[in-house]
């Protein structure tokens, strides 16, 4: 009752001897709460406490006060061994007639030797005329447990005390099990974040279908390390794994500061999107060099712990085009990219150069519509499988860029200042630009 007071339920309002029931466990449970509206359809009301009697409104409701007379009157039937009242020698009506309208005040007579005084009292407490003068089940708690002084009689008794602490607190374990379980759930919503795109993980966990769509304004990126082969030959597998962990820890804080997609990385493959999975409108191809620029002016200055002498050089190549997106596959489902796109972006990484920024003729065409002064250089015709011989050019910077002291036009070129003596810790790159903002792009 002290924690039904407490919850939103608030309160019994027909409580009586017959609503308590004992569990297998021997711990008391109270039923038929929380049903005004069956009760108010069937006329059943709380006819116990003298003010419910005398007010049908309260009478309907119910009271906190009332449910602590019909406690007390409980608690008179447990000393007693009795029904309610079944020492006055009155008939149910004259019962409620005279508690309707005292004087004299009818209450059932509680000899001391059934009980200890300070449960006489605290039942006389609880019964008592005035509403507001009654305990609440909070102080009969404190009364009780002074009586009883925390300790039981008999084995049986120490028993029931701890399965009454127990279910006592077995919502409190609930509780706090449920709030395990929402803290690793969101550990896992988290994590499958960072493998796909939130909607489509939203999706998924709803068990509702993916259908791939089709982007019409997209750049992809593609980008990868030059000699990787012969860098692995020369490292332990672990030193491969910390070089590119090292690496594309680098990159992806990068890529947290532009409105842009991971996609993927396969090996020492580094893959992003623009425009998909979020539309950006015409700022896809500005967004993604832009990214480009800062990734390889972050290469310029990485050292590998392993090799502090070997320089850090990658290939990169953008295309943009239109391109379908999907998720693939049950057992390990797969955000994926689909089109011309992604193959013309992966033959523009592959038949680039070191240090260069390699792009096709589209997304030239969609910086140039852009005019925000990125400079271009012709390369000249390069033969892409696929594709023929075509005309390809060189991002070689932008007008106003900050690569925060990297020279970014000299590390094109192949210098870059010379290696430490000892490996030293990675300084963090503070990209040239704050992160990009929606502002009613379509």
């Amino acid at each position: 009752m002290k924690y039904l007071h407490g919850s939103d339920v608030k309160l019994h309002g027909r409580l009586k001897s017959t609503n308590c029931v004992v569990d297998g466990r021997f711990t008391c449970k109270i039923t038929d709460y929380g049903l005004p509206r069956l009760y108010d359809a069937q006329n059943m009301y709380d006819e116990t406490a003298p003010e419910l009697l005398k007010d049908e409104k309260l009478r309907r409701k119910g009271t906190q006060k009332g449910d602590v007379y019909a406690f007390a009157i409980i608690a008179s039937e447990i000393v007693l061994r009795g029904e309610p009242f079944s020492n006055t020698g009155y008939s149910p009506k004259a019962i409620i007639s005279r508690i309707r309208r005292p004087p004299p005040l009818l209450r059932p007579s509680i000899p001391t030797s059934l009980c200890p005084y300070q449960v006489k009292s605290m039942i006389k407490e609880c019964w008592d005329e005035e509403p507001e003068r009654r305990l609440t089940f909070s102080q009969i708690c404190d009364a009780l447990s002074k009586v009883q002084k925390g300790k039981k009689t008999n084995i049986v008794d120490n028993m029931m005390k701890m399965l009454e602490e127990y279910s006592n607190h077995l919502e409190d374990i609930v509780k706090a099990r449920t709030a395990e379980l929402e803290v690793e759930k969101k550990k896992s919503q988290e994590l499958l974040a960072r493998m796909m795109p939130v909607e489509i993980a939203q999706r998924l966990q709803n068990g509702e279908t993916v259908l791939p769509v089709c982007y019409d304004e997209t750049t992809i990126y593609f980008s990868d390390i030059c000699g990787f082969t012969s860098i692995s030959a020369a490292s332990t597998p672990f030193e491969v794994v910390d070089l590119l962990n090292d690496l594309y820890t680098l990159f992806d804080n990068i890529i947290d500061e532009y409105e842009v997609y991971k996609v993927e990385t396969i090996g020492d493959a580094y893959m992003v999107s623009s425009g998909v999975p979020f539309k950006i409108g015409d700022r896809h191809a500005p967004e993604i060099c832009m990214l480009a620029m800062d990734i390889l002016s972050a290469t310029g200055s990485f050292i590998m712990r392993h090799m502090p002498e070997v320089p850090m050089k990658i290939r990169i190549g953008l295309h943009s085009g239109p391109a379908v997106a999907g998720v693939v596959g049950l057992a390990m489902p797969r955000y994926c990219l689909f089109g011309d796109t992604i193959n013309t972006a992966s033959r523009m990484e592959s038949n680039g150069l070191p240090s260069r920024i390699h792009i096709s003729w589209s997304t030239r065409e969609c910086l140039l519509k852009s005019d925000e002064g990125f400079q271009i250089q012709e390369r000249g015709t390069v033969e892409l499988k696929g594709k023929g011989v075509l005309t390809t050019y060189w991002l070689a910077g932008k007008e106003g860029y900050d690569s925060h002291g990297i020279k970014l036009d000299e590390y094109m070129n192949g210098n870059r200042p010379p290696p430490p003596k000892e490996p030293i810790k990675q300084k963090p790159f503070i990209p040239s630009k704050r992160k990009a903002v929606k502002k009613g792009w379509a």
